[in-house]
């Protein structure tokens, strides 16, 4: 199931949301969403939600265990291990044995046999939720969960299950126990979900039309132009894809009354890659810097060692995004050119002017994200060594018409204006006009959202009528 589908907008959600109104009492709640996150979670396969199920028990029991001060470096270490062991399985068996094969194959060994395993959508995602929750316990940040049921909600709630944010424990340890589930959670819930609907409704799924089009042809037969274009809308495509899941995850929790962390802080505004990774899956970079980064030394001991340090991380930030070596080619390019700002190359950049620094980190961006969409590695660099081959093609029937039709235009426009604060600002310049008014444009004010969320809802029921399925890129993840 997925948030924009019909089934949950207009069914699922609807009966969450009444039985939650019913259910004053936080415990209630708690057990509520608890049970509707796994019925969610269900939805994509029982043998999934056994996973889930054994994982939230393992984490509960060792949590107890490290709590005792008894031998909780073990219990932390072992716990861990398991957590890790079961995403490396799921989600990495496949990839080292097809590698194995291709070395072997080299030197004359069988190749292994092994059936294709299945990846359980956001197992990475509850996976590092389950560390935090391990490890804060273990620092003293936070005590250990005794109501499995609790635990169980942070880290199955099904707002933030499939694709984050990442939220730590000691972040919605308290929300647990003391929430508002009122009136006014629930309009600025709906405000937020609807915006990030909208974005993965009338932008990423537009530019997906486009994305899949190009990225399936051969970098060879196109106009250097159309490969810009297939990189452009990409990069659109998954910003208001990932950003709107995330705007539809905070608005529900919103609406249940918890505060999640934001996630984006329009990142193609960055002038160097360092800016880019502050407001670029904010929930990830935090994790992995006080997780993993500042457990490995951080920039504590020596340059050397920073690089390191960095080239590590950014390896494994590409690998836990998939199976497959385009992705820790992205990730390390990325590495690459934090270890180059480090060495003095942002204050050379830092001397340009401002639309200049935005150019560096934005085409940055953009090729290592055609390395990141491209299927495989090989076809990866064919396609980024077009785009500056400045030749027409060979008459792959490739047409300007066929791109900028004025549905495509409109939501280009709409989705490159959403990268920047415009809307923002227009939004709060509205509120001080309001709130400087008086109180009857207040109320007009609220009549009008929600009539918009109306319009909204309809406009994007007929979209996804008329449209095909087109699930949020992080789900794979």
């Amino acid at each position: 199931m997925v948030f924009s589908s019909l089934t949950f907008l207009f069914l699922f959600l609807p009966i969450v949301v009444c039985l939650l109104a019913l259910c004053r009492r936080v415990p209630y709640q708690n057990t509520l969403l608890f049970i509707a996150s796994i019925l969610f979670y269900a939805w994509g396969g029982v043998s999934y939600t056994l996973i889930l199920l054994v994982s939230i028990l393992v984490n509960y029991i060792c949590g107890l265990l490290i709590a005792r001060r008894h031998r909780r470096t073990f219990w932390l270490v072992l716990a861990v291990i398991l957590d890790l062991s079961a995403l490396a399985f799921f989600k990495y068996a496949n990839f080292i044995v097809d590698n194995f094969n291709i070395l072997g194959g080299v030197f004359g060994m069988s190749p292994i046999t092994l059936q294709n395993i299945v990846l359980p959508i956001g197992i990475s995602f509850y996976t590092f939720q389950s560390i935090s929750y391990l490890v804060d316990v273990y620092r003293g940040q936070v005590r250990a969960q005794t109501n499995i049921i609790k635990l169980g909600t942070y880290i199955a709630l099904f707002p933030q299950l499939i694709a984050g944010p990442i939220i730590r424990y000691h972040e919605i340890e308290p929300q647990l126990s003391n929430r508002d589930f009122s009136f006014g959670n629930m309009y600025e819930g709906i405000r937020r979900f609807c915006i990030g609907l909208a974005r993965k409704v009338f932008i990423a799924n537009q530019m997906a039309i486009i994305v899949d089009d190009i990225f399936v042809r051969a970098p060879e037969t196109m106009p250097w132009w159309a490969l810009w274009i297939g990189a452009l809308c990409y990069s659109l495509q998954i910003y208001h894809d990932f950003a709107g899941y995330s705007d539809m995850a905070i608005g529900l929790g919103r609406m249940f009354g918890f505060r999640f962390p934001e996630n984006f802080n329009f990142p193609y505004l960055a002038t160097s890659i360092r800016e880019f990774w502050r407001r670029w899956h904010i929930t990830l970079s935090a994790w992995l810097k006080d997780y993993l980064y500042i457990p490995l030394g951080g920039n504590r001991k020596g340059e050397k060692r920073t690089f390191l340090n960095l080239y590590i991380v950014f390896f494994l930030t590409g690998l836990w995004h998939g199976a497959s070596w385009n992705f820790v080619v992205w990730g390390l390019l990325h590495g690459s050119f934090m270890v180059l700002e480090r060495i003095g190359f942002d204050r050379v950049i830092g001397k340009f002017f401002k639309p200049v620094q935005h150019l560096y980190a934005l085409l940055v961006v953009v090729i290592a994200l055609v390395i990141f969409r491209a299927d495989g590695i090989i076809y990866a660099l064919h396609y980024v060594r077009q785009m500056f081959v400045f030749v027409s093609g060979s008459g792959s029937g490739l047409f300007l018409q066929q791109y900028f039709q004025p549905s495509f235009i409109l939501f280009a426009i709409i989705g490159v204006a959403g990268c920047t604060p415009l809307f923002v600002r227009c939004h709060e310049a509205l509120q001080t006009a309001i709130v400087r008014g008086n109180k009857p444009l207040w109320h007009l004010q609220h009549i009008g959202t929600i009539a918009a969320i109306a319009i909204l809802l309809l406009t994007v029921s007929s979209f996804l009528v008329a449209g095909s399925y087109n699930p949020f890129i992080y789900f794979r993840f």
